[in-house]
């Protein structure tokens, strides 16, 4: 038998899992799948029995059910929490029970299971536990993350998203990270990814805008020799290339809502079924999912189903807009510089700095980011200028009209263009997608494109 291994035991000390569940049957199956993978377990059958337990013994994974003959798995969760931080626990809810599955998730459950309990998912579920870092740092893990990327900025605003970061790693919960276009949600998502017990595994980021209609199923689920024309062998689809990792559905509100029902009986149920499979296979899969929309309106609008909107957005990150951290600017532009031109990167007048400091960003990083790329190429010598940067005048304190010389239709056009280049952009120049996003016709992107003079 394989031992799994935690941090902070002794040499030769098994890790061990407090089972609590009133069915004897129960008891009886984990404490032995947990032996098999040798570790210990001590099984209680009550929410009192489990306190008693947790007083006297240092637990690296708690597994509850969620009914118990003197209260209920919420309370374990809360009271580990409170006060065995370290801990982490998994309920196990009733087959079908996404109510109270999500429940735990938000009282800081780490998983949860469902019944009839699938030994393999089972098995997952306490390696991953296992694997855990510890709440007071691990910096192996934060190196893994910095080599991923970083938050640059010391503002409270983008600290309390640090903060969150390091709570939503230690979960497995799913996770909807809402903000602006250019506030970073594909980094958070990795960072979140890159501490977890899973960072191992792939992270897999996929433009839920950017996939034809009709190949959704398959790119999502994977597909069978001979499910269609031209499918001549087997293919797995994201799910399985995310397999023990996370999936990361970017603009998750342009998913069609055919295919919100088949994603949420994957994230329910954790099952998928190849197209031309009769069978459904296990996928142990985390989901972050982000979109620049706003997800709840949509909702309000019908054009996204309430019950998976609940199951994405167990736990929101928001990403802040730049112009609520405008003191991060200048370690930004620092950090972008770097990464732009290397060890010699020209310095910024003051004046441009001061420019900068002041300007609205609605593009957010990725405008700055895009800012500096063109003033970079513009400056003459090795300085930056104010007309290096082509602000408009908003980036000017007290002023609120638009470019010099703009009239009204200039100011819409630019605006316009601008939201559809980052729309194309998106969805690597994919027209249609790139319509669904911006909530327009084809036809009638077709037409704007051509008005605006909009080349690929």
């Amino acid at each position: 038998m394989s031992l799994v291994k935690t941090e902070r035991r002794p040499r030769g000390e098994l890790a061990r899992v407090l089972v609590v569940d009133d069915e004897a049957d129960i008891r009886e199956l984990l404490d032995l799948t947990v032996a098999r993978m040798g570790l210990s377990a001590d099984c209680a059958a009550s929410v009192a029995e489990a306190r008693g337990f947790l007083e006297g013994q240092h637990y690296q994974l708690c597994i509850t059910d969620m009914r118990l003959p003197d209260g209920d798995g919420l309370e374990i969760v809360k009271l580990i929490g409170e006060h065995y931080g370290e801990t982490p626990v998994a309920v196990i809810t009733a087959f079908g029970s996404a109510q109270n599955a999500v429940a735990a998730l938000k009282a800081g459950a780490f998983d949860y299971l469902a019944k009839p309990v699938a030994l393999e998912q089972l098995r997952s579920l306490i390696k991953s536990a296992l694997r855990l870092p510890r709440q007071n740092g691990d910096d192996g893990d934060r190196q893994a993350a910095a080599a991923a990327g970083q938050l640059i900025g010391a503002s409270a605003a983008i600290e309390n998203v640090r903060q969150l970061i390091d709570k939503l790693a230690r979960s497995q919960a799913p996770v909807y990270i809402s903000g602006e276009s250019g506030t970073g949600k594909e980094l958070a998502a990795r960072l979140i990814h890159d501490q977890s017990s899973r960072r191992a595994a792939p992270f897999v980021p996929v433009n839920c805008g950017a996939i034809p209609e009709n190949l959704m199923e398959s790119e999502f689920f994977g597909y069978r020799k001979g499910a269609f024309t031209g499918a001549d062998s087997d293919r797995d689809g994201f799910f399985q290339a995310a397999k023990g990792g996370t999936l990361f559905l970017d603009e998750v509100a342009d998913l069609p809502l055919a295919m919100q029902v088949k994603l949420l009986r994957a994230v329910q149920e954790k099952k998928v079924r190849k197209v031309g499979s009769a069978a459904e296979e296990i996928v142990d899969v985390r989901i972050i999912s982000a979109t620049h929309q706003t997800l709840k309106a949509c909702v309000d609008e019908g054009l996204f189903r309430q019950d998976l909107y609940y199951r994405l957005n167990v736990i929101e990150l928001r990403m802040p807009p730049l112009r609520e951290r405008h003191e991060d600017v200048v370690p930004l532009v620092v950090a972008l510089l770097a990464r732009i031109c290397g060890e010699k990167p020209p310095r910024l007048e003051p004046q441009a700095l001061r420019a900068l400091e002041n300007y609205s960003f609605p593009g957010n990083v990725r405008e700055l980011e895009n800012i500096l790329e063109r003033a970079t190429a513009l400056c003459a010598g090795h300085a930056v200028v104010v007309d290096d940067l082509q602000l408009a005048p908003t980036a000017v304190p007290g002023d609120s009209v638009g470019r010099d010389g703009e009239t009204l239709d200039d100011t819409i056009n630019r605006i316009e263009k601008q939201a559809i280049l980052e729309a194309l952009s998106k969805t690597a120049f994919n027209r249609t997608a790139a319509a669904r996003l911006l909530g327009v016709s084809f036809r009638s992107l077709r037409y704007r494109i051509e008005r605006l003079g909009i080349e690929e």
